[in-house]
């Protein structure tokens, strides 16, 4: 091996003494710092990257270590005797796989995931419309969706019955090929899916005739849902493991609903109050009156009081919408407005205008004050 101009210590930034967790952690962040395919056309880099992996080669193997604690670059130089056979370069024989750096430094990114790990299924999503009333009631409801199950004809193997799947023989079972490239930086090693088994590992000679070999089917099921009461337009239902089934005896996804709740003719919902716009006559706004009001509980007697006017509220307390998976409810808001009489007879506009002119001005505060207010606007 070529003698390094540094000491390997020192190099990694270590001191002597260092554990073998040090020594590998110091590596793994150099050899990221100063990788060539993340510091590209970068000389230095690539020189720095040489002398890590160089120092690294020695110091993580605890025979060569000794060497050259006791006798320095000359204790893992092969002419001495007691470095590798290669010579040459020296990084012939080092063999270190890029994915293992890259899976350590980006969270697995660099390393394929296992292909025949346990997968979960993916989830189904699916809808349903209800009333207005089944929204605020709850209700139960048959709901529809195509679901991926396990094949039942052969289990989910994807075999023929009396068949089984065999070992890849171009992988061995492990669903990856390795290749191994010499370059200026050692033996590089990569790893690829086999493309003959595709991952599985796994190979079927003899597909079965139902999923044709996938193990698993696409069925229409029809599914019931609990809709709970307080449910709002939009909102989606998850059901655990009604979704997909798993791969490789992962667990199934969910099924996800999502809820449409039809308009009301009379009513409209604000968050978990209902309202209600109430049309009375002028004599009921006037006088007061006992009015029939519809809730969703069902009919029930109002009091309005005497002089109301268009656009007052009265509120019900309790009348609204239950909140979701809670014991409380909303208000039931009353608006008023006054419908005005249309197509009078000749008596009945009669009678009006003598109303009219007994009530005065003084009834009218309102017109009262906005003719006051006109009148002072424009006077000044």
């Amino acid at each position: 091996m070529a003698k390094s101009k540094r000491d390997y210590y020192e190099v990694l930034g270590l001191q002597r003494g260092a554990s073998e967790e040090e020594i590998k952690k110091a590596y793994r962040r150099l050899a990221k710092k100063y990788h060539p395919d993340l510091n590209p056309g970068d000389k230095e880099a690539e020189a720095r990257f040489k002398e890590v992996n160089e120092a690294y080669e020695v110091l993580s193997d605890s025979q060569k270590r000794a060497r050259y604690d006791q006798f320095g670059h000359a204790g893992v130089d092969p002419n001495f005797g007691g470095g590798d056979p290669g010579g040459g370069f020296g990084f012939d024989g080092f063999d270190f796989d890029l994915g293992d750096i890259f899976s350590t430094f980006f969270g697995g990114a660099g390393r394929r995931a296992n292909p025949n790990a346990p997968r979960r299924g993916s989830n189904v999503v699916s809808s349903v419309a209800i009333s207005f009333e089944e929204a605020a009631r709850g209700c139960k409801k048959q709901v529809s969706a195509e679901v991926i199950s396990t094949c039942g004809e052969c289990g989910g193997s994807g075999a023929a019955k009396g068949t089984y799947p065999k070992t890849c023989p171009g992988c061995h079972g492990t669903g990856q090929q390795r290749r191994q490239q010499r370059t200026p930086f050692g033996v590089i090693q990569t790893q690829t899916t086999c493309p003959q088994c595709r991952g599985a590992g796994t190979v079927i000679e003899t597909p079965c005739g139902i999923c044709r070999g996938t193990g698993h089917v696409r069925t229409a099921k029809t599914i019931g849902v609990n809709i709970p009461a307080g449910i709002d337009d939009g909102q989606v239902i998850t059901i655990r493991g009604k979704g997909n089934s798993g791969i490789n005896g992962g667990p199934p996804g969910d099924l996800q609903v999502s809820v449409t709740v039809r308009p009301h003719p009379v009513f409209e919902r604000d968050g978990y109050d209902i309202w209600y716009e109430m049309p009375i006559t002028f004599a009921q706004a006037a006088l007061g009156a006992e009015i029939e009001v519809p809730t969703l509980d069902g009919k029930m007697t109002y009091t309005i009081k005497e002089g109301t006017q268009p656009g007052d509220i009265f509120r019900l307390k309790g009348k609204g919408i239950p909140h979701l998976n809670g014991n409380r409810r909303g208000d039931q808001i009353l608006k008023v407005t006054i419908e005005v009489p249309q197509k009078l007879s000749a008596e009945q506009k009669k009678l009006l205008r003598q109303f009219e002119e007994a009530c005065g001005e003084g009834n009218y505060p309102r017109r009262r004050s906005f003719f006051k207010r006109v009148k002072d606007a424009f006077s000044s």
